[in-house]
C-alpha cells in the first residue's frame, strides 16, 4: 500500500524560502520516478516537478524554473522540493506523487504572504 506523507509547509513572507519533504513507502522507491503538484484554492492541480529514480533528471513548470529545486535521498526514501523566492502565487496545497501509481498524500499547505 503505497503511502505518501508531505511536510515543511507553512506561513513565509514573499522572498522566502521553504523545505518540503514528502517520506513515502509501500512500494520500491528507488524504482520510480517523483513527482510534486500543488493546487492553488479553487483551481486544478498543476504539476511543479519531476525528478527521475536516481535523480539525475529533473523538469519544472515555467512558472517556477530557476527558484524551485526537487531531489531526492533514495536511502531515506524520500523527496524534497527546496523553494525559494517565493511569491504570493506559490500559495498552494502541495503534494507528492509516485509515478505509476493514483495515489496521493494529505499534502502540506504553503502560503506566501506578508
Amino acid at each position: 500500500q503505497v503511502q505518501l506523507v508531505e511536510s515543511g509547509g507553512g506561513l513565509v513572507q514573499p522572498g522566502g524560502s521553504l523545505r518540503l519533504s514528502c517520506a513515502a513507502s509501500g512500494f520500491t522507491f528507488r524504482n520510480y520516478a517523483m513527482r510534486w503538484y500543488r493546487q492553488p484554492s479553487g483551481k486544478e492541480r498543476e504539476l511543479v516537478a519531476t525528478i527521475s529514480t536516481a535523480g539525475g533528471s529533473t523538469n519544472y513548470a515555467d512558472s517556477v524554473k530557476g527558484r524551485f529545486t526537487i531531489s531526492r535521498d533514495n536511502a531515506r526514501r524520500t523527496v524534497y522540493l527546496q523553494m525559494n523566492s517565493l511569491k504570493p502565487e506559490d500559495t498552494a496545497v502541495y503534494y507528492c506523487k509516485v509515478l505509476g501509481f493514483s495515489d496521493w498524500g494529505q499534502g502540506t499547505q504553503v502560503t506566501v504572504s506578508s
